[in-house]
């Protein structure tokens, strides 16, 4: 087993409630190009069409809730990697109203393109024994867990047809049905060592992964179904988190070894700028409007690091790629994973080496801190607004 496997691994505005109230609830060949930020974007067969090609985010506006969020409860679901269970918080009094067991290891709380289940990554590292643990968002109460190889994350097609395990250990996704989770097909990715996190393209073509261990990206063609190529970085070395600008022509990447944020052309896929943010970079999460880029720096560079590090949430702003922001955690912390509420609000993220979750209001800074269990990871905001989840811990469109 790779030793980068055994090493890894008021507030009450919270996610919109007066929004629910009011609803009516090196490249081997050359890439496929996605369509100009303008006009309209010829999108994959069965993906939603792109509403407004200036911002893909359009649809994740507060106020935009699907009917199919209707009668959803309003909770925060924590998994917490050592020790095995999740941990839902009622954000309207921030209190901690239930707690479960699932598999072992949960990584994130992923929810399903269709918006109906959430489902927790057990990866068991180091084990053979991962499973996706599905909730329903309506009872807040786990379902019998589905074995599943090494599910560090899970993302899915833009289509909606096909689950996309993240296998971290095997350097593999695995394309499996969204629903039952049987296999359809898989892919490797042999030079992707630490394969874990992914945003997609505008038009659905392609999805640009990053390999943690190797300080490189892996771009996937999700229509020929193969790799198109790898892109090393410049600097640094841990590639983490990674999202797509509004206009869908860039992809900004989370280094924790960098301490900042790398600009990538998508579509010519180089490396074309870097931003500085702060001390162990990691989670990135687009504001409500679509204009802000929320970036969690965890406050360390190792992937074990202490407590009370220095850590940090930076705001980036998309358009001038320029930070016009940054909220340190009084104390020190270690920001990792998580999102935004529905109203935009908050930012909700795991601390990853404290065992406690931070609340941090968007306009001030202010930080609010929730003990819940043993190493918290890729924490779940929901409901939120959208059409459709490609996966992660709400990667919305």
């Amino acid at each position: 087993m790779n030793i980068f496997v055994h090493a890894r691994r008021a507030l009450v505005g919270a996610l919109g409630l007066a929004a629910l109230g009011a609803s009516s609830y090196g490249l081997a060949q050359a890439p496929p190009k996605s369509a100009p930020a303008t006009g309209t974007v010829a999108t994959v067969p069965g993906m939603p069409p792109v509403p407004d090609a200036r911002n893909l985010y359009s649809e994740t506006a507060a106020g935009k809730m699907s009917p199919a969020v209707a009668g959803d409860l309003v909770r925060v679901y924590v998994p917490n990697l050592r020790s095995n269970d999740v941990y839902v918080i009622d954000p309207a009094t921030l209190k901690v109203v239930d707690k479960f067991r699932v598999g072992v290891n949960p990584q994130h709380v992923v929810p399903s393109w269709d918006m109906r289940t959430l489902w927790v990554a057990n990866n068991a590292e180091g084990r053979t024994d991962g499973s996706l643990t599905p909730i329903d968002p309506r009872t807040g109460k786990p379902g019998a867990s589905v074995p599943v190889d090494d599910p560090y994350n899970m993302y899915f097609s833009p289509d909606g047809k096909s689950a996309i395990v993240v296998a971290e250990a095997l350097k593999r996704l695995d394309f499996r049905d969204p629903k039952t989770m049987a296999l359809q097909w898989s892919l490797p990715t042999p030079n992707c060592g630490g394969i874990n996190h992914a945003d997609f393209s505008i038009d659905g073509r392609y999805a640009i992964f990053t390999c943690e261990f190797q300080g490189s990206l892996a771009k996937i063609d999700l229509v020929e179904r193969k790799v198109l190529g790898y892109l090393k970085l410049s600097k640094g070395g841990m590639p983490q988190d990674i999202r797509i600008s509004p206009d869908g022509k860039l992809y900004f990447v989370a280094d924790m070894r960098a301490d900042g944020v790398f600009v990538v052309d998508g579509d010519e896929f180089k490396e074309i700028g870097f931003i500085e943010t702060g001390k162990g970079t990691h989670g990135l999460y687009p504001s409500r409007d679509g204009k802000k880029l929320y970036v969690a720096n965890r406050g360390s560079n190792r992937i074990h690091g202490p407590p009370s590090g220095m850590g940090s949430v930076s705001v980036v702003d998309f358009a001038t790629r320029k930070v016009e922001a940054n909220w340190p955690i009084p104390g020190g912390g270690s920001p990792d994973m998580g999102n935004v509420s529905a109203d935009g609000r908050q930012l909700w993220l795991s601390g990853r080496y404290d065992n406690v979750v931070y609340v941090f209001d968007t306009t001030s800074g202010a930080v609010t801190k929730i003990k819940v269990g043993t190493e918290p990871h890729g924490l779940a905001v929901w409901p939120q607004p959208g059409r459709y989840s490609l996966g992660h811990t709400g990667n919305m469109r």
